[in-house]
């Protein structure tokens, strides 16, 4: 088989046609310290600037051999574009991811401009993947993510406000999910327009050890399925978190790639969703030692190739483990 290009091969892989390798990228922003650090910035400046977002993807997929890059890093953009004030953490030391630090108190007081890619960061993030597109979107692939619509309510509105408004004032929690859905759909719309290759929808927090299968089946599904059926292929859904319980309901769900992280007991959701939809999970980086090596990041994520992952992605990343990854590339099922 002749060697691809990296996005030739992930672009393969999410068709279901046969690849040369196991393409090693992810769902979610790539960045890794090793890169920031050649750069020579601080990690609350990649957040700030096209430039630096762009530079700090390439520079992590070239220094590690990813074939994709990946931005943003962070899960504010959106909620800062609402009008939601954002901690950068810019004196920090260290890895500070931004947050949200007064969110509102009530469904019933967000709203969603209409002009919000032109707010705060949207414009950032829009130039960084423009500017992957240029600079190597002829031989990698470029992808970006979203938050799920109840994951990104809770970004909006205090998550303990959410989560008993989901049960005690259904609707007007409803009428929220219903607006960041149609939200959702338009901007993974754009994002694919101005560069990205594939949008992950990242409904992080649905899992079962948060939401019952029920709630689920009745608040989630819908509105995954609406945005699913607008998306042009690939489409990704992400859940972190236990998922056993649910995986059945997210393979009804319309996407082409299911994801899930290690709380997640890969052999049994390859059993239960069969072999037409494509599984990519990752290790428990957690249990390995602190000081693991690669031969032991090796068995680890063998064990999740051997479960039947179609790709060892959405994992917690270090310079050893994926150095460990690199070396565990093998073919991927056609």
């Amino acid at each position: 088989m002749t060697t691809m290009t990296p996005r030739e091969r992930v672009l393969k892989l999410f068709a279901r046609k046969p690849v040369d390798t196991m393409p090693c990228f992810s769902g979610q922003g790539m960045v890794t310290v090793p890169s920031i650090d050649s750069i020579g910035i601080p990690f609350s400046q990649i957040h700030l600037t096209a430039e630096n977002m762009a530079e700090s993807a390439i520079k992590s997929m070239e220094m590690f051999d990813f074939d994709a890059a990946v931005v943003p890093y962070d899960m504010c953009t959106i909620p800062e574009a609402f009008g939601l004030g954002v901690s950068i953490y810019e004196n920090a030391e260290g890895i500070l991811f931004p947050t949200i630090p007064k969110k509102w108190s009530s469904p019933d007081e967000v709203i969603i401009p209409k002009d919000y890619l032109e707010r705060a960061r949207m414009p950032v993030v829009d130039g960084a993947i423009k500017l992957l597109k240029e600079k190597i979107g002829k031989t990698h692939a470029i992808g970006t993510w979203i938050l799920g619509p109840f994951t990104l309510a809770g970004q909006l509105v205090e998550l303990d406000v959410l989560m008993k408004m989901a049960y005690k004032e259904k609707a007007k929690v409803e009428a929220l999910l219903d607006k960041i859905a149609d939200l959702t759909i338009d901007l993974g719309r754009h994002y694919r327009e101005i560069g990205a290759d594939f949008v992950s929808l990242r409904e992080m927090g649905t899992g079962a050890d948060l939401l019952s299968p029920k709630m689920f089946k009745k608040m989630i599904q819908p509105r995954l399925r609406k945005i699913f059926e607008a998306w042009d292929s690939p489409k990704i859904l992400h859940i972190c978190g236990s998922t056993d319980l649910i995986i059945e309901i997210m393979n009804d769900c319309g996407a082409e790639v299911i994801s899930v992280d290690h709380k997640n007991t890969l052999s049994e959701s390859r059993s239960k969703i069969g072999n037409d939809i494509l599984l990519f999970g990752d290790y428990d980086g957690f249990n390995l030692p602190s000081k693991a090596s690669v031969e032991e990041i090796q068995e680890a994520i063998k064990k999740c190739i051997d479960a039947g992952v179609d790709a060892v992605s959405w994992m917690r990343y270090g310079p050893d483990a994926i150095s460990g990854l690199m070396s565990s590339r093998k073919t991927c099922r056609p």
